[in-house]
């Protein structure tokens, strides 16, 4: 009778849970409205084709760079540029929701908790539209006249675009999904070849490899506030990486969060505000503090004129200004001000993510590479070892490189000049453009040419053409497949070869023997599961729950073998 009583309390919590959901949905959906454009007729511009692959509108331009980065430049009012940008890389736009949904099917796959997190988005960002200011709503806007009709069924063009500006903050939220971990740094004065701010990071923010296909390094010409270029994709005006005209670089570092409880400002559009609007360091943090955001957020702040870096570290209760005594500075995923050193929540990310182990490794980085400049920078953000060199395995999240990057890029604020990684991840060789420079010759630019500086590229990572590589291809191949085995409910037989292959790909990696003893395990094959798992612990596990979850499944599997006995 106990367990039917459980059964019908949770029954009845689902139910209630859906409808509230349903009902905070669809006001959601009802109040969420694009804002008002006076003239619209801008809407009725077409963009012609200049080339193959290069496009143009009165004096934006969209062009697919040998490198295989999209270049895009627009100018022009805010709802100007959301059309403009939509209308140029409308494929663009339409393909990236495409990979997104279909990531998002491939982590949650159970339609009945997909709706549950329709209704859940839509308790998240409930009038999200009443914090973001009116200028990005209406670039939003612009875009979202673009987008892909496929998608009615989670909400109109505008909802959609409009809730897309929020998905790092989700991923805070829904942080089993693993989307965001980042690393970043920054060296200057003595510690920088030339004496000057150069800043290098890791953009892991990881919504399948398709997401990150299609790069757009986007130079901006805004009617009010600076020149200003990022790194973005198809349908997205927030800033996670970026440099205006005045070398004040922006970069974005998650950090531990609750779930919030109220409408704020996604963190990307914070940072693009401060971005285009901030002369230097003081006017960064003054725009950070008047905005209410939704998670918790490092951002890290390069000023070229002042030549030093901050991180602005944000939570949605406080703020603080973290200023290094050194003349370097990390950017990991918790928080370092005397301001958060007693917050809970920021004491146990140190204690349990890969947060504080990246950070130590990269101080090992820095000091092994005094004097530094963009070569031995693109060498750190490659970094594929533990520390003190340990071997922990391929994508592990303790690594700096992780094998997941959307982009990688190195900054060098007073030149005006960045390094932007190309496929795969931060393994292909870094292209580097001047701001000056491109502003210079793409606005209006009718000959389809490059305009990155190919004089000063940085070679691909020699460790595409190892075997090592084609190991870590082969690994996530198998990856793909043993998961299939691993949910599929026929009974087959364990395929040995499978397993071996798989281990053999990748045997420093604790995920190479968790995942074969998840295999084992669901075809009843509990000694080996065990075994698996056992050896799993000995290696360098990323985070204390995800330690605590194999040691739960041993136990859990020790119980079922003693009750066979029985």
């Amino acid at each position: 009778m106990k367990k039917a009583g459980k059964i019908l309390l949770y029954t009845f919590l689902s139910f209630v849970t859906l409808v509230f959901g349903f009902i905070v949905y669809a006001y959601f959906a009802i109040q969420t409205e694009a804002p008002k454009i006076g003239n619209k007729k801008i809407l009725e511009s077409q963009r012609v084709q200049l080339d193959n692959n290069f496009y143009g509108i009165k004096n934006c331009r969209l062009r697919k760079s040998n490198s295989g980065l999209w270049e895009m430049y627009v100018e022009g009012n805010a709802f100007e540029r959301g059309v403009y940008n939509g209308k140029l890389s409308k494929e663009l736009i339409v393909k990236q929701e495409d990979a997104f949904v279909e990531e998002i099917k491939k982590m949650i796959p159970s339609s009945s908790y997909l709706n549950f997190l329709k209704y859940f988005v839509g308790w998240f960002d409930r009038n999200m539209d009443e914090e973001i200011p009116i200028e990005y709503l209406q670039e939003i806007s612009g875009v979202s006249h673009s987008a892909s009709n496929q998608y009615k069924f989670i909400g109109t063009k505008y909802q959609r675009i409009l809730n897309y500006h929020a998905a790092h903050d989700i991923g805070h939220a829904m942080q089993d999904l693993a989307m965001v971990g980042c690393t970043s740094f920054g060296t200057w004065d003595k510690a920088s070849e030339d004496g000057n701010l150069i800043i290098g990071r890791n953009f892991d923010f990881y919504v399948g490899d398709k997401f990150a296909e299609d790069k757009i390094v986007t130079f901006y010409k805004p009617d009010s506030g600076f020149k200003f270029v990022m790194i973005t994709w198809g349908g997205f005006v927030g800033v996670v990486s970026g440099m205006n005209e005045h070398g004040i670089t922006v970069t974005l570092n998650a950090a531990k969060s609750d779930i919030p409880t109220s409408a704020a400002v996604p963190i990307s559009l914070l940072a693009r505000e401060i971005l285009q609007y901030s002369q230097n360091i003081s006017q960064a943090y003054e725009i950070a503090k008047k905005r209410q955001t939704f998670v918790s957020e490092a951002i890290l702040i390069g000023s070229g004129d002042e030549n030093r870096a901050v991180i602005i570290e944000k939570s949605p209760k406080k703020i603080a200004l973290f200023v290094p005594q050194a003349n370097n500075i990390i950017g990991p995923n918790h928080f370092q001000s005397q301001e958060f050193a007693k917050d809970e929540l920021n004491i146990q990310n140190i204690a349990e993510s890969s947060s504080m182990y990246r950070f130590k490794r990269m101080e090992q980085l820095i000091e092994r590479n005094p004097k530094m400049n963009n070569l031995k920078a693109a060498s750190i953000l490659r970094d594929q070892h533990g520390l003190d060199d340990t071997k922990i395995g391929m994508s592990n999240e303790k690594n700096i490189c992780q094998l997941i990057s959307h982009h990688s890029i190195i900054f060098k604020p007073r030149e005006h000049t960045f390094w932007i990684s190309t496929q795969p991840y931060q393994l292909g060789k870094y292209v580097c453009y001047n701001l000056d420079s491109v502003f210079a010759v793409f606005p209006g630019m009718n000959e389809n040419k490059e305009i990155f500086t190919e004089s000063l590229t940085i070679a691909p990572d020699s460790f595409l053409n190892t075997s090592k590589y084609q190991d870590f291809l082969r690994y996530k191949d198998i990856k793909k497949e043993m998961k299939k085995e691993i949910k599929s409910l026929e009974i087959n037989e364990v395929d040995e070869r499978m397993v071996g292959l798989f281990i053999t790909a990748n045997p420093d990696y604790y995920e190479a023997y968790s995942l074969s003893a998840d295999y084992y395990s669901s075809k009843g094959r509990i000694k080996e599961a065990i075994n698996y798992y056992n050896i799993a612990l000995t290696k360098e596990i990323t985070t204390i729950s995800e330690r605590r979850k194999i040691e739960e499944k041993i136990s859990k599997l020790n119980t079922d073998l003693q009750d066979e006995k029985k």
